[in-house]
């Protein structure tokens, strides 16, 4: 039994519904469903009763509920005496450039503020290279587009970025006037992350869908010499709306895809939670609540 499990059933008892549950959590349906299910399996017991009208505990799910309050608050306490005996330790976290543009200074602050002996370390890299340094054991966290074959750590979803094409008036400014989608991008010419780029397998992706060819006459491994170039009205380019945080130019627009589709995955990925230290825990559980106050604050363009 998983204290996430009893967050669970308290979220659906007070409730009264599966779905708002869901939501309050920040879970999909199916997986907080699954969840209770389990638990009423591992239980031998019927929890809820189940009707269209939503969901009500049984007389053996409402005394579960108490207890699982009180076991909840318990664990609150036990969090809260960790924190106030002053977690300390060097943690490192990967970040690559357009995930640091709006989440590092956030982090940094919230660290400090909740865990000041805790140094923070913070390695900018290619989400490629950070899948590398998680598997070597040099990173303790980091948030990466891709977890295809990774060695042995963990990844969790953190959050999706919506695509967007950017470029000066001049050469783009038309295409805005009209619904935009890969295909009307035609001749256009593109600058894009190289090809170990974890954003750059996202695009050959969506163009593979959409049956384009893209015209691409540079690659690109720095995000700040890909921004010049487009600043410059050399080429447009697809990145996400942080790729605009640190530069802030009003000369690039950005412009949104028509198709919904067309979106970079984050994962917040470790070591294993058994190999990591408490203040890398604490850190890894600040990185998820920045994420989120950042996004809810607008201050993470495109970002969900």
């Amino acid at each position: 039994m998983e204290l996430r499990q009893l967050r669970y059933f308290v979220a659906v008892m007070q409730t009264g519904s599966m779905g708002r549950a869901a939501r309050s959590l920040g879970v999909v349906t199916s997986a907080l469903s699954q969840q209770i299910q389990r638990l009423e399996s591992e239980l031998s017991t019927v929890l809820l009763t189940r009707s269209t009208r939503g969901v009500k505990p049984t007389e053996a799910g409402l005394a579960f509920g108490r207890q699982a309050q009180l076991v909840l608050r318990h664990a609150q306490e036990a969090v809260r005496a960790a924190q106030q005996a002053r977690l300390s330790g060097q943690v490192s976290v990967g970040l690559t450039s357009t995930t640091a543009s709006v989440l590092a200074v956030p982090l940094l602050r919230a660290v400090r503020e909740q865990y000041p002996d805790v140094h923070l370390q913070v390695v900018e890299s290619l989400s490629g290279d950070l899948v590398n340094q998680l598997n070597a054991r040099q990173l303790d966290l980091a948030i990466v587009f891709q977890t295809g074959d990774r060695g042995r750590w963990d990844s969790t979803p953190l959050l999706k970025e919506r695509l967007f094409l950017m470029g000066s008036d001049a050469l783009i400014g038309e295409l805005g006037q009209s619904r935009l989608t890969l295909k009307s991008l035609g001749d256009l010419p593109l600058v894009l992350p190289a090809s170990r780029h974890g954003l750059r397998a996202v695009l050959n992706a969506a163009f593979e869908r959409a049956g384009v060819r893209p015209n691409i006459i540079a690659e690109v491994d720095g995000l700040a010499v890909l921004m010049d170039m487009t600043r410059a009205g050399l080429a447009a380019t697809i990145q996400p709306g942080s790729a605009l945080a640190r530069v802030g130019d009003a000369t690039i627009q950005a412009l949104p895809f028509a198709q919904r589709e067309l979106v970079r995955p984050s994962f917040m990925a470790s070591l294993p939670e058994d190999e990591l230290s408490p203040a890398a825990l604490a850190t890894k559980r600040v990185i998820e609540e920045a994420a989120m106050r950042v996004v809810q604050e607008g201050q993470w363009p495109g970002a969900h």
